[in-house]
């Protein structure tokens, strides 16, 4: 029986039960152990920036599996100097037993067939592939995927505040750090067949109206920063129907409504907003007294194991 399948017979069971007959806490347990676990653990951080300890002792703790996806927010510093730094750090994420997914940034380039990578599927979606680590996955912008049964868009890029400051010292800018203007229409097409509705967006930087000005670095001038990706991104939010946004870039961590800015914080996907129906029937199953033994169930489901913070 599937996620699906058990939720509608629960439900079944929930409507007889307000009738009278009963169901004992064996056959509610195993309802409630298909519904509450996830058919793909989908773990969420901000930026790494090639420093991934701190990933891989998250990735310990929660006994991941190569089924499960950890998604990166953008700047996982995994294509900053194309040689073998880079290779390095891919070795390190290649032995962790997890699927990386990460989104583009503005401290990296940007996949291509010229870098060894090939288009490759995932979760309904297409990706940048490199055969020698098929367990590191770059999103592209525009796509959409499917995390347990969420519709989830990628929308990656940012502008640097440090280009100078790097062009300066003969380090790595990229020109096409920010979304392209095909891009940018690639997008707008998408969410327009879907009549501008998605459960989830994902992306590097966020709306310019989200911007968490309490962080900015006093020494940048803020009149000569380029806010083109941030006004288009809420050019975007203003006309679209989304349950959840998360977007990294600002090295802090915030929420305000239905957006999330993260770092170093962790969550997964679905979010509480994806999982409502699942509470409900929760909540309804208090009318059965058996059930107060079986809500027990929650504390052993997999989104709580080894006592991780994650929210």
């Amino acid at each position: 029986m599937d996620r699906e399948e058990a939720a509608k017979e629960l439900m079944a069971m929930l409507e007889e039960a307000q009738e009278g007959p009963y169901y004992s806490e064996e056959e509610v347990r195993a309802h409630l152990l298909e519904i509450l676990a996830p058919r793909n653990q989908v773990y969420m951080t901000g930026d790494t920036h090639g420093q991934f300890e701190r990933v891989i002792e998250f990735c310990a703790r929660r006994e991941v599996e190569p089924e499960n996806t950890f998604v990166i927010l953008g700047d996982a510093g995994l294509n900053y100097y194309n040689d073998r730094r880079d290779r390095k750090k891919k070795d390190q994420l290649a032995q962790v037993p997890i699927t990386f997914f990460c989104l583009h940034g503005n401290h990296e380039m940007r996949p291509t067939e010229e870098l060894g990578y090939e288009v490759a599927e995932y979760h309904g979606g297409k990706v940048w592939m490199q055969p020698a680590y098929p367990n590191i996955l770059f999103a592209i912008d525009g796509e959409v995927y499917d995390f347990n049964g969420n519709s989830c868009i990628v929308i990656g890029g940012a502008y640097s505040v440090d280009k100078y400051y790097r062009l300066a010292r003969g380090w790595s800018w990229f020109p096409d750090e920010q979304p392209s203007e095909e891009i940018k229409a690639k997008v707008e097409r998408v969410l327009a067949e879907r009549n501008w509705k998605i459960d989830i967006v994902l992306s590097h930087t966020g709306p310019l109206k989200y911007e968490p000005t309490e962080v900015f670095l006093p020494m940048i001038d803020q009149s000569t920063v380029d806010k083109s990706t941030e006004v288009w991104l809420e050019q975007i939010e203003a006309k679209l129907d989304y349950e959840r946004w998360y977007f990294a870039h600002y090295h802090t961590e915030k929420e305000v409504g239905k957006i999330r800015i993260m770092h170093n914080d962790y969550t997964m996907i679905p979010h509480e907003a994806s999982v409502a129906a699942e509470k409900d029937m929760i909540r309804r199953m208090h009318r059965q007294a058996e059930i107060a033994e079986a809500l027990g169930l929650l504390d052993d489901a997999p989104n709580q194991k080894n006592g991780d913070d994650i929210s």
